[in-house]
């Protein structure tokens, strides 16, 4: 099997991934049959309406996500999970019901938002890092771009189909058919071999330990700026219903199946950008801050798309630009989190990853709706561009990042930095009392350390010392010789 699909060798992987993709064809079905009856039948084209049940589904991660990340470490994930999955299926189920009945009004879709939200709230670290119980940990990175790729390969199927289903059978039966396929990421569940899991290390039942997850991400600096640009990107770029909806409708006099369709397209570059990080060892900064630069520059170009069909294949470089960062954030932060914090730091990376959404959707709603849909595809092409800069920024001035050119001798260009942040990893008091030295996270840079006797004789003090920069990466230029 390839280096991209490493992760599927593993049995327990594979049914979870099966499973997984299934449920996630679901969630985007009732992702955009909701969203199209909100818009379309139940408000007169309020892109508000839109932004605020976006806010009502995501705000309770904001506030209950570090309760939750405590809860994934402190119990069984995979029982969590279970509960989760079920619960999340009946809420489905009871918005179907209304819908098919027609007495479905703007409040009911509110409040089975917000009841989504509070389960999802409690879902989402313990389902991020469950990953982790099913594959060794050289290929965690891996696996968690395998998971973005089957998430938003289910987008090339699941907003189609909804479009279509909305047009054919009405959005009431999308959503049963989305409390169907709950059930598969339960079934999943039963199969696994538990014998097989990784088990992780619980934490304690000590006071203190939901500070300890804050504690430990203020002292990871590097975490703490990936968690800026992903909140920044994720407040006012990557409201894609709002910008899809009202760019299908008010500026292309679109329907349903179009609508359902400019999803799909997007989900292709989505995919693209998933399975482009799956071939990577390893998570990196830079990556991060390509990324954000190039969704700022996407989504600037789909504003002005002047036809359905151009902007359809912008969406294309928009999903793959958005999947390079988000997968990039979340494998870095996961990789280089030490296995007894992950669920509190994951909490707290998903809570910034949405929690700008109860502000900035609604906000990009209304920017939408007073301004036009390109405007508010402009506010998020503001957003991709000024977090590519917060995070060079960093790099430039605490990692001392430095491009040299060199055009006669070779290599003619090299980027150096005093690595990429992942070495400042929160020390023990035990080990912090010893020395100053800080213990670096088990990350692929920190083994080749370990193998390698060459380096191991390697001075300390020349490695420790502030103001060496190492060469992280040579690029020569291609000219004739």
């Amino acid at each position: 099997m390839s280096a991209m699909f490493r992760s599927l060798s593993v049995v327990n992987y594979r049914i979870w991934f099966a499973g997984a993709l299934v449920s996630n064809i679901g969630t985007w079905m009732q992702r955009t049959a909701q969203d199209w009856i909100v818009l379309t039948q139940l408000t007169d084209y309020n892109a508000t309406a839109v932004g605020i049940t976006m806010a009502l589904q995501l705000g309770p991660m904001v506030l209950l996500m570090p309760w939750s990340g405590l809860i994934a470490d402190r119990f069984n994930r995979r029982k969590l999970l279970i509960l989760t999955q079920t619960l999340m299926g009946l809420l489905a189920l009871g918005l179907g019901i209304l819908t098919v009945l027609e007495v479905a009004q703007l409040w009911h879709v509110y409040l089975f938002a917000f009841g989504l939200g509070v389960v999802a709230a409690i879902d989402a670290p313990a389902r991020q890092t469950f990953v982790s119980e099913l594959v060794a940990e050289d290929n965690l990175s891996n696996a968690v771009a395998l998971n973005s790729a089957s998430f938003h390969g289910a987008r090339l199927i699941g907003p189609a189909a909804a479009g279509l289903l909305t047009v054919a059978v009405g959005a009431g039966w999308v959503f049963m058919i989305n409390a169907v396929t709950f059930a598969a990421t339960v079934v999943a569940m039963a199969l696994l071999r538990t014998s097989q899991l990784r088990r992780q290390p619980k934490v304690s039942r000590e006071r203190g330990q939901l500070v300890a997850g804050f504690r430990y991400v203020r002292g990871r600096s590097d975490i703490v700026v990936v968690m800026i640009a992903v909140f920044l990107i994720g407040t006012f770029g990557l409201n894609f219903a709002i910008f899809t909806s009202t760019m299908a409708t008010i500026e292309f006099g679109r329907g349903a199946a179009e609508f359902g369709l400019l999803s799909s397209i997007m989900a292709v570059g989505a995919v693209a950008g998933a399975l482009l990080a799956a071939r990577r060892s390893r998570a990196r900064l830079r990556l991060v801050v390509l990324g954000a630069a190039l969704f700022g520059v996407a989504c600037a170009l789909s504003a002005i798309m002047p036809s359905y069909a151009s902007f359809a294949i912008s969406l294309v470089l928009v999903g793959l630009s958005a999947l390079t960062l988000m997968t990039t954030a979340n494998a870095y932060v996961q990789t280089t989190t030490r296995p007894e914090m992950r669920g509190r730091v994951m909490a707290l990376y998903m809570a910034i990853f949405v929690g700008g959404t109860p502000l900035g959707a609604p906000l990009v709603g209304w920017v939408a709706d007073a301004f036009g849909p390109r405007w508010a595809l402009g506010l998020a092409a503001m957003s991709g561009l000024l977090a590519a800069a917060v995070v060079l920024f960093w790099m430039v001035r605490y990692r001392r990042l430095r491009v040299q050119l060199h055009p006669f001798s070779s290599p003619r260009v090299r980027v150096l930095h005093a690595g990429d942040g992942r070495e400042e990893a929160a020390v023990s008091p035990s080990r912090r009392s010893r020395t100053n030295v800080p213990e670096p996270e088990r990350s692929a840079q920190a083994n080749e350390f370990d193998r390698d006797p060459a380096l191991e004789r390697e001075s300390l003090a020349e490695r420790n010392r502030d103001n060496v920069t190492r060469e992280i990466a040579i690029v020569e230029a291609a000219v004739p010789r």
